[in-house]
């Protein structure tokens, strides 16, 4: 399978001695398109078009069902559906396509960080209501508020709390996939959010079944930490700018809302803690290679100890 594409254009592939012919649109995604810029020599996937925006002949549509896990060195590396069965089961003018460049940011979490900072905290629900309108804890906190009446704000939830410290690596700035004029402004923490779900934070058990999960839900992005030379650029207060830029982090620390798993129905043991960044792949980025920690977790009793962190694709 060869490709060819201008650094804007619509993806088109060539199988065996076959003619040229075009890849369904339906369920293209980032994660096909940075294999088809790699496989070109064309850098990075800005963007994974679907459209009929660069022409093409619909009914030269030779491959569907194409599915990346980003890491790939050419397309015909990922899963395809048999080129003799193609269907499209969305609109047939969609196209796929792909828009190249050579800027993007890079997300890192920092794993040391999270093996230094993570420990647990019991709290009364009464201090956690404003974290609950965000539904940053376990569904079965929401059964205690609806079934405990009056005295539901004296329950007591156990939380796992840790810094989350994010640097952007790349060789220009994160920005957020919603645009400003769409922000939220949220009353419990005065400030404007700008993603949906920028991180998640998962609990798995030694099967890989998640048993606890977090996230950082209308998450707000700022420059809390610089280095190289580089200087403060975003902020979240007074509606600002929202970003990561080069060389800068965004520190969520633990004491901060949501900056937690709820853990509260888990018994004492080994577990596995997975830490996803940007995890939707809304936000385009160099690589997505670096976007997850995987941690192991020993829940005590009393304690909790977070180690042996490493980098992995998701």
């Amino acid at each position: 399978m060869g490709g060819r594409i201008p650094e804007e254009g619509r993806v088109e592939v060539k199988i065996g001695n076959s003619d040229w012919g075009v890849i369904c649109g339906d369920s293209w995604s980032l994660l096909e398109a940075m294999v088809v810029c790699k496989t070109l020599g064309l850098n990075y996937a800005s963007n994974a078009a679907q459209t009929n925006f660069f022409g093409g002949n619909a009914s030269n549509m030779i491959l569907s069902g194409v599915d990346c896990r980003g890491n790939e060195s050419r397309l015909d590396h990922c899963m395809i559906t048999d080129p003799s069965t193609t269907e499209c089961p969305g609109n047939r003018d969609q196209i796929a396509g792909v828009v190249c460049t050579n800027v993007l940011p890079d997300l890192i979490i920092d794993t040391d960080e999270l093996e230094r900072s993570a420990y647990l905290e019991d709290k009364q629900l009464y201090f956690l209501q404003c974290a609950m309108e965000e539904n940053c804890l376990a569904s079965s906190a929401y059964s205690i508020q609806r079934n405990k009446k009056g005295n539901w704000h004296m329950q007591t939830r156990r939380l796992l709390r840790f810094t989350a410290k994010i640097t952007n690596i790349g060789n220009t700035a994160f920005r957020p996939f919603i645009p400003k004029h769409l922000w939220e402004f949220h009353q419990c923490h005065m400030h404007y959010h700008s993603m949906e779900i920028f991180a998640t934070f998962d609990v798995l058990d030694q099967t890989g079944v998640r048993v606890a999960e977090g996230h950082k839900a209308s998450f707000c992005l700022e420059d809390n930490q610089c280095t190289s030379g580089a200087s403060p650029f975003f902020s979240c207060a007074n509606y600002g700018d929202q970003g990561i830029s080069v060389n800068c982090s965004d520190i969520y620390r633990h004491h901060i809302d949501c900056q937690w798993v709820d853990i509260s129905e888990l018994n004492p043991g080994i577990y596995t803690f997975k830490v996803s960044i940007n995890p939707e792949f809304k936000v385009a980025e160099m690589t997505f290679a670096n976007n997850v920690a995987i941690c192991t977790m020993y829940y005590a009793e009393t304690f909790v100890r977070i180690y042996n962190c490493y980098v992995q694709h998701p």
